[in-house]
């Protein structure tokens, strides 16, 4: 059995960390980097510390539009896997990598595995959902990370195989909340009071690329009423530069580079609220048992919200304010995402797929 991941983003590299090394038991896996996120700070950064293996393949897209970086990543992907020829291509979530990674494989008659398949936020305005839905429908397996993601591609008639197999990022954080404890200083390096201030992240196109959003979330930021701390993404870094908004954030919230996963972990744990709009982090939080509030209007995360530990506040700074301030929910937090055995239950359905027991 030969597998190909195909990944290329932050929580992609974390995904992989709880999988590649359930999937070289039973096989051989060779991981193609896309070059999505290149800079080290997001990328090398937690091949490092979460001991995902090294790429077989880099293939340095880089950075541009969706259309720019989904096309030189499929130009990218069709020699290379015809020259692996693997038994299924792997892919993870919802990124230009994911959508371009699918197609590459589905078009050379490879199938695909599609993690944390048949989330849906119905949201079509977002890169990421139509992603979501097209990789869905080209992939042969669906590997789903909730009983919501598998009503809604009963509800779509997809054609690959449906499974539930929890949520393989999940699997991570239970392995590494621990070390993440016992050795990152980010908070006493920041000069932060466990429990007194609101980690935040703000990465999502719909919010950073359109000026009147990015100037709202800039007012968020700023209104909030405790300290805030901002790792900051190379893409807001440069669209609130572009915009002259960079100089007023950096005088009211703590701004940092972007973090590894262990400081950024210990960042979160310590937290109050964590204030968001990744879906990735409103997961993170709320394994974290940690109060999430997100800036979007819609999740593909409704649990978390159902459960009362996560709230949608788009970009609208009083509601914001009020929910950093709500009290934990009470009573038990349900166990959502499979309890840290996901990656096990992709690897052997990925076997049976592809024949290898």
């Amino acid at each position: 059995m030969r597998i190909v991941t195909i990944i290329g983003n932050r929580p992609q590299f974390v995904k992989a960390a709880a999988v590649s090394r359930q999937l070289r038991e039973v096989g051989e896996e060779l991981i193609v980097h896309t070059g999505q996120h290149y800079d080290d700070e997001l990328s090398g950064v937690f091949f490092e510390e979460l001991g995902v293996p090294a790429p077989d393949r880099e293939l340095g897209a880089g950075s541009g539009t969706n259309s720019e970086q989904t096309a030189r990543i499929l130009s990218a992907l069709e020699p290379v896997l015809a020259e692996l020829r693997p038994d299924m291509a792997l892919v993870y979530g919802d990124t230009n990598s994911t959508l371009a990674g699918t197609l590459a494989a589905a078009q050379a008659g490879i199938p695909v595995g599609h993690v944390e398949a048949g989330m849906r936020s119905f949201d079509r305005s977002m890169p990421e959902e139509l992603n979501r839905v097209l990789c869905d429908h080209a992939s042969a397996l669906l590997l789903c990370s909730t009983e919501t993601a598998m009503r809604n591609l009963g509800a779509e008639s997809a054609a690959g195989e449906r499974h539930l197999v929890g949520d393989v990022m999940a699997d991570v954080l239970l392995v590494f909340r621990g070390p993440a404890r016992e050795r990152s200083t980010a908070v006493e390096d920041l000069g932060l009071t466990s429990g007194e201030y609101v980690l935040a992240t703000a990465h999502r196109a719909g919010n950073v690329d359109d000026p009147q959003r990015l100037a709202a979330l800039v007012e968020l930021l700023t209104g909030i009423e405790r300290p805030v701390v901002l790792p900051a993404h190379p893409r807001t870094r440069a669209r609130l530069e572009a915009a002259g908004l960079w100089e007023r954030l950096e005088a009211a919230v703590t701004l940092t580079a972007p973090l590894g996963y262990l400081d950024f972990i210990r960042l979160a744990e310590s937290a109050r609220t964590v204030l968001t709009d990744s879906g990735g982090v409103q997961k993170e939080a709320y394994l974290l048992e940690v109060p999430c509030v997100t800036m979007r209007p819609n999740t593909e995360w409704v649990e978390t919200v159902e459960a009362g530990w996560n709230v949608l506040v788009d970009l609208d700074a009083g509601a914001a304010r009020e929910a950093v301030e709500r009290p934990r929910p009470s009573g038990a937090r349900p166990e959502l995402y499979g309890g840290g055995r996901a990656a096990e239950a992709v690897r052997d359905l990925v076997a049976a797929y592809t024949g290898r027991p």
